[in-house]
């Protein structure tokens, strides 16, 4: 089965939500974000521009593209696990968050862990994007809590 490209849904779970991409000027040979194989959740996003990640180092990395992300949705921003393993290259902020009225160019937080420089090479695949429905939430203020079977729990109190 051919790739789903940019604005297109993959044929498994494919759905109604369209995400518009506008190129960026002079990013016309990067690709935008795609689904690699019909099962995948995240699109592949590329960079657009070269940079050296020194060990311990991290640097925000344009992407090229803007997108309109439709209400009631967000685009998920999160490492990919190749980069994670191999080089120890992950997204500081994971999952960042691109919101539905944002329409400035996406850029990713990368961050080397590894041990040895990592080249982000021009066209490179160096996040996923997921694409994910989002609940706005009615905040309402109390005086007491329901109480739980956990309680104040947290922080590793059940055990390993």
């Amino acid at each position: 089965m051919p790739e789903a490209r940019a604005g297109e849904t993959a044929a498994a779970g494919a759905s109604d939500v369209v995400v518009r991409f506008k190129r960026e000027a002079g990013t016309g040979d990067v690709e935008l974000p795609t689904y690699q194989t019909a099962g995948a959740a995240g699109m592949d996003v590329r960079a657009n521009e070269e940079k050296l990640l020194q060990p311990g180092q991290t640097a925000l990395v344009a992407t090229g593209f803007s997108m309109a992300v439709p209400p009631g949705y967000e685009a998920q921003l999160r490492p990919r696990s190749g980069l994670a393993l191999k080089h120890g290259i992950t997204l500081l902020n994971a999952p960042g968050t691109v919101d539905a009225d944002y329409r400035g160019e996406v850029k990713v937080i990368l961050t080397n862990l590894g041990v040895e420089p990592f080249q982000v090479r021009r066209g490179e695949r160096i996040a996923q994007m997921v694409i994910a429905r989002v609940e706005r939430a009615h905040i309402e203020v109390v005086a007491e809590l329901d109480a739980t079977e956990r309680g104040h729990g947290g922080f590793g109190h059940t055990g390993q």
